[in-house]
């Protein structure tokens, strides 16, 4: 493949790391969908139904402190444990039900959101020792592509399986895609130093360095400040769409599902030839290139037709990752490893804050990739 996409699967530790990250996010999607739907068939509250996502989501707001944490212990070990963690966790979820018990739900689901945050640092700061460096926008745009696939079916299958079987047998699927990824990361060979041991009583402190070291890097404090903006109009935008279905084609609300899909294909193909791009030019261009092609696509959904609406979904979504990989890929290369962790996690929390519904396991990503429903 020109554009190096097979480098990146024929290297041992990325193709396990790749795996593991796909089948962990399919369970994730699966849960994330579920967990609403089961609130909502237990309590008929459309509120207590959006709290789910509140509670995954709520933890990225100390992603800088949680990110810390990644960058006092060695990242490979760490990943490993965190998802065994989690898949022993999921099944306390078998006891849900009317009453009370419904508490152990949102109790669950704000671990769950920590432990993604803590996950995607990790995993951040891993790729940088684990993936060579001319292979890393390579590997962060088939990261993201990989995701985008799981967007488009795990829903599917997890509604199924919520319909069939209901809520427990999904969170056991997720225990296991997290048992299967504790299993690919464990089989991973990267020679990490140990980390130096925090001072005590220092923790607030180490947790700034992250955001200091973002301040003080002005490619990095453009590239977060530009992915931060333009993630802010994403959500602006995934709440217009319903009025554009509306009011300007004058189709019926499943359309909408049509457009999500059509977007995500463009992500899908923007992950594929990040990385060609992101070696033929620097990471400011690519980036300004993709906010470009998705204000494009939000411009060209004002006119009433059905086909320009496609063409514009897929723009949008061809052009919003490439702010994400450019931030990340920069990130990934420019911060020194022992604090990647913290920059990572505190890059996350500016990149996604704007749009809550885009917490990784709850969003499903990765670390640098968009969801089909911005």
């Amino acid at each position: 493949m020109a554009w190096g996409v097979g480098r990146v699967l024929r290297e041992r530790n990325a193709g396990l790391y790749l795996g593991g990250v796909v089948v962990s996010g399919f369970g994730s999607s699966a849960m994330s969908l579920a967990a609403g739907i089961w609130v909502k068939s237990l309590t008929g509250s459309s509120s207590l139904a959006a709290l789910t996502t509140f509670c995954v989501w709520a933890p990225a707001l100390a992603g800088p402190l949680i990110g810390t944490f990644a960058d006092r212990t060695r990242r490979l070990p760490l990943l490993v444990r965190a998802n065994l963690v989690l898949a022993a966790l999921l099944p306390a979820l078998l006891a849900v039900g009317p009453g009370w018990r419904l508490g152990l739900l949102f109790a669950v689901l704000t671990v769950y959101g920590a432990a993604a945050v803590l996950l995607d640092a990790a995993e951040a700061a891993l790729v940088a020792a684990a993936v060579p460096e001319g292979l890393r926008g390579d590997f962060n745009g088939l990261r993201l592509t990989a995701n985008e696939g799981m967007k488009l079916v795990a829903p599917l299958a997890g509604a199924g399986l919520f319909v069939r079987f209901g809520g427990q047998a999904v969170a056991v699927l997720d225990a296991a895609t997290f048992v299967l990824a504790a299993g690919a990361f464990a089989l991973m060979r990267v020679a990490e130093p140990d980390p130096e041991p925090a001072p005590a009583g220092r923790w607030a402190a180490e947790a700034a360095e992250g955001a200091r070291w973002l301040w003080r890097h002005a490619a990095l404090r453009r590239l977060v400040a530009a992915g931060c903006a333009t993630m802010l109009v994403a959500g602006l935008n995934g709440a217009a769409v319903y009025a554009v279905v509306d009011a300007g084609l004058h189709r019926p609300p499943a359309f909408t599902g049509v457009l999500y899909a059509v977007q995500g294909v463009g992500s899908v193909v923007s992950g594929l030839v990040a990385g060609a791009l992101l070696r033929r030019v620097p990471e400011r261009v690519f980036a300004a290139a993709g906010i470009a092609l998705f204000g494009a696509g939000v411009a060209l959904r004002t006119l009433p037709s059905a086909p320009v609406a496609l063409a514009a979904s897929a723009m949008i979504g061809a052009g919003l990752p490439c702010v994400l990989i450019a931030a990340l890929t920069a990130v990934q290369r420019e911060t020194p490893g022992a604090l990647l962790g913290r920059v990572a996690a505190t890059a996350n929390t500016l990149l996604f804050a704007p749009t809550p519904s885009r917490s990784r396991r709850a969003r499903a990503w990765s670390r640098c990739s968009t969801t089909a429903r911005c």
